[in-house]
């Protein structure tokens, strides 16, 4: 495996970084509340993802 002959100066690795930028999360609207949630994700307000009810399922689980 190669080794770098010389010592990566500080404006050269800040520059290669400069583009490891991180991005906002994408949302969309519910179309049941009208809420903002991820997608492909239940929605955490009402808890429906495709037109079914995912809460209550949650719910039932963890609850003692």
């Amino acid at each position: 495996m190669a080794l770098p002959k010389y010592k990566t100066s500080r404006a050269n690795t800040h520059s290669r970084r400069a583009n490891w930028k991180a991005s906002a999360v994408q949302t969309v609207t519910c179309p049941n509340c009208g809420s903002q949630a991820f997608p492909h994700m239940a929605c955490p307000s009402c808890g429906t993802f495709r037109g079914r009810v995912y809460r209550e399922a949650i719910r039932s689980e963890h609850t003692k």
